[in-house]
């Protein structure tokens, strides 16, 4: 049995990375995955690659088009967790486009999701009014739909978290993912509304990539998730990334504990 969302929530702060898989290879995204786990993250996004994956910055979508030129698949992805799932049972969500999992189909993907232990799905391009056409069958197989809020109107805030299960995505900033030197949104403000309806844990995300940051944002919310610098650190280093990716990750937990 894999441990759900909340489990990655109970020790603490989480600490969330991001990995595309495909790069450099599959195989090396299960080495990845599972040296994220030693440095201690408590829960893992695993991006599926898309062809035009519009929410992110050049970095993702750099990875995105390595792993699909490398042959990755959506059941190439499936296969790994599969085998990933003989040596651990950690929370891991996917990350993808709607696209993607409307082709594969909704039944057939979250079928294949609950027979290899994911536990939820972020799709960054899926409004919110439209979360129900999937929502549904996500949950009859144990995934949740991870809700993604950004810096909007405080109602539309309210409306978002008060149906979120699993965690809340909080959009650090507006535009596309990517390293940032600083985060000026009053994502404080934003966590004060969420915690006005829901108990559901939040973490941060878009931007976050020094140890003085992850530390900062998880003064004020449930979880930190770094994607673009992990990745960054895999497209510099290939095949040898590990080293880097757990010294990296490591540092990155210290700094919320």
């Amino acid at each position: 049995m894999s441990k759900k969302i909340a489990d990655a929530f109970q020790n603490g702060k989480a600490f969330i990375p991001f990995i595309t898989a495909g790069d450099p290879s599959i195989e090396k995204t299960k080495e990845f995955i599972l040296t994220m786990e030693k440095a201690g993250a408590d829960l893992i996004e695993i991006g599926i690659p898309f062809s035009d994956p519009i929410a992110e910055g050049v970095v993702i979508q750099e990875a995105d088009l390595r792993s699909l030129e490398a042959g990755t698949t959506t059941d190439t992805v499936f296969d790994m967790v599969a085998d990933l799932r003989k040596e651990t049972d950690m929370p891991l969500v996917f990350m993808t486009y709607l696209n993607i999992v409307f082709y594969y189909g909704y039944e057939r993907f979250f079928t294949r999701c609950e027979e290899v232990g994911i536990s939820g799905i972020i799709i960054p391009d899926m409004p919110y009014e439209e979360k129900g056409e999937c929502a549904d069958i996500a949950a009859r197989h144990g995934v949740e739909v991870i809700s993604m809020i950004a810096p909007t109107s405080e109602e539309r805030i309210r409306t978002i978290a008060g149906e979120a299960s699993g965690f809340i995505y909080v959009v650090s900033s507006m535009g596309v993912t990517g390293v940032r030197s600083e985060i000026t949104t009053n994502l404080g403000s934003i966590l004060g509304h969420i915690r006005e309806v829901t108990d559901v844990p939040a973490a941060i995300g878009f931007g976050i990539n020094t140890p003085e940051q992850a530390k900062e944002m998880a003064s004020i919310a449930d979880g930190v998730i770094v994607g673009s610098a992990i990745v960054k650190l895999a497209a510099k280093y290939g095949e040898g990334a590990a080293p880097y990716i757990y010294s990296y990750v490591k540092s990155m937990k210290d700094a919320i504990r």
